[in-house]
Formats: C-alpha cells, sequence, structure tokens
C-alpha cells in the first residue's frame, strides 16, 4: 500500500497503476494451483486447441486478483466495501496486464467517507480485458 492521503482524494484521481510480468504457462499453473481451478482450458494445450482457441489462457479470475492487488497498493484490504468485474476479452499467453483505476464518486456512508473506482485491465496492445468498479472506505 502507498502512502496516499486518502483525505485529500477526489474525483478523477488516478490510482497508481500496476504492470505485471507477461502471462506465461509457469503462471498459470501456479494460479491453477492456488485457486484450485484446474480447468483445462488454461493449462492443456492440446484441450485448448480443440476448444478452438490457438493454446491456453489466462483465468479470468487471475486478472481479478491483479485488480485485488491494484487495490491493496493504494488502501488496505479491511477498507474494500465492493468489488466487482465483467469480463470482456480473453487474455493470452505473452499478455502484459496494466491494471488501472480511477476515483469516480466521493460519498458518504454510515458516517464513513467512501470512493467509487472504476477499474480495469488491458494489455500491451491497449485491449481492454476487465472491466469492473469498486468502493473503498477513506
Amino acid at each position: 500500500m502507498t502512502n496516499t492521503h486518502l483525505k485529500d482524494v477526489q474525483v478523477g484521481d488516478a490510482l497508481p497503476p500496476l504492470t505485471l510480468p507477461a502471462i506465461n504457462r509457469t503462471t498459470l499453473a501456479l494460479f491453477a494451483g492456488a485457486s484450485g481451478d484446474h480447468n483445462q482450458i488454461h493449462i492443456d494445450t492440446d484441450y485448448a486447441r480443440k476448444a478452438g482457441m490457438p493454446d491456453v489462457f489466462a483465468h479470468g479470475m487471475l486478472s481479478m486478483a491483479y485488480l485485488g492487488r491494484l487495490l491493496t497498493q493504494w488502501v488496505d484490504q479491511r477498507q474494500i466495501r465492493n468489488f466487482g468485474v465483467r469480463f470482456t476479452g480473453i487474455t493470452h499467453l505473452g499478455h502484459i496486464v496494466t491494471c488501472t483505476g480511477k476515483v469516480t464518486e466521493t460519498f458518504a456512508h454510515d458516517g464513513e467517507r467512501r470512493a467509487r473506482l472504476e477499474i480495469q485491465t488491458t494489455n500491451q496492445y491497449g485491449d481492454t480485458r476487465i472491466l469492473g468498479d469498486a468502493v473503498v472506505a477513506l
């Protein structure tokens, strides 16, 4: 988590971006083991090709986990009040994922100051792969 001055957060402020190393087979295998998601489309090239894909590709939840990291480098995880995403594209092997976010609203809820955020992942070509939103306590 950075030393952000959360009391000064305003609409339009950007979260510090998070760029991860290129997706590779090791990352997919480690995530499959850690998450328990051993769906063959993510780890078995032959299976992926039979399904019409050129190769295996990243779990959607891996990219969502990266967005979770984006949030927790900005606020403590105990400050996350809501976090959801919509998958808009496939993250393929070799894609470099960058997570970004911006403040779209600040408001009070039950006496707690909060911020609503738009968050997303893109690959190195600028293609959006996940769109999401989150609410965090400030």
